[in-house]
């Protein structure tokens, strides 16, 4: 990741990550594909850093993994404001980190949202694109058995059977 990007290049790299670690939004509110213009957009909003240069304006490593973990936070579903809170501050180190912890785990990371009490500590696990599991007191569940729950999720259903007609 130590090159610098055009826009269009950035936005081609950060697609490409995405499908490689099957990393995409899980609510819907967000676009399914970065663009030039979702990154400027991001760029308005504060998520990503400003471009480096002057009249050339290029884009580093750290916005590679800005873009990354925006779209790891939007596949917790996150809203934008909340994932602008997340990123705020974090230098190239802490987010290199983090997007190296969640493509050795091939799924996004646990988010934690507190709710309730001090005490309760909410975290969201996304299982497939319709269903999250998600826990009151932070447990996770190890990954194997998090795999046999998405491969129950994906199979099909039995055929449901009509009831018998009481009147033939």
């Amino acid at each position: 990741m130590n090159e610098s990007y055009q826009l269009e290049e950035l936005a081609a790299a950060i697609q490409k990550w995405c499908a490689e670690h099957q990393v995409f939004p899980a609510n819907g509110q967000a676009a399914e594909q970065i663009t030039e213009r979702t990154i400027r957009y991001y760029r308005t909003l504060g998520i990503l850093d400003a471009p480096l240069g002057g009249y050339q304006k290029t884009f580093g490593p750290k916005h590679l993994l800005q873009l990354i973990a925006l779209r790891i936070y939007q596949a917790q579903g996150f809203p934008l404001r909340k994932i602008r809170d997340q990123l705020y501050g974090q230098g190239e180190e802490q987010l290199a980190d983090f997007v190296a912890k969640t493509a050795r785990r091939q799924t996004a990371p646990p988010a934690f949202v507190p709710a309730g009490p001090e005490s309760e500590h909410w975290t969201m696990t996304p299982l497939t694109d319709d269903f999250l599991l998600i826990s009151r007191r932070a447990k996770t569940i190890p990954a194997g058995r998090l795999q046999q729950i998405r491969a129950l999720l994906a199979e099909e259903p039995p055929a449901r059977s009509s009831p018998p007609n009481p009147n033939p």
